[in-house]
């Protein structure tokens, strides 16, 4: 159980998207929380990577690479 604070305002809004969109209140709170989370380890693991090809600690390899080691 998870209860959170809000404007009426905040409230409104939040219970006519979810009726618009044909979800409980509950099913928007948990989904855009979830997405949320994923959105964000995403950002890190593109950070992560942005920085490792930035340091040169990563091996890439051009498509044509690829297909000679795939058919050799």
């Amino acid at each position: 159980m998870l209860s959170v604070r809000l404007t009426p305002e905040d409230e409104r809004l939040i219970k006519r998207y979810a009726e618009f969109n044909d979800m409980t209140v509950s099913e928007f709170v948990r989904k855009a929380t979830i997405e949320r989370i994923e959105e964000e380890y995403d950002l890190e693991i593109l950070k992560e990577y942005e920085e490792r090809r930035a340091n040169g600690a990563l091996k890439t390899y051009s498509h044509e690479e690829v297909l000679n080691e795939l058919f050799a």
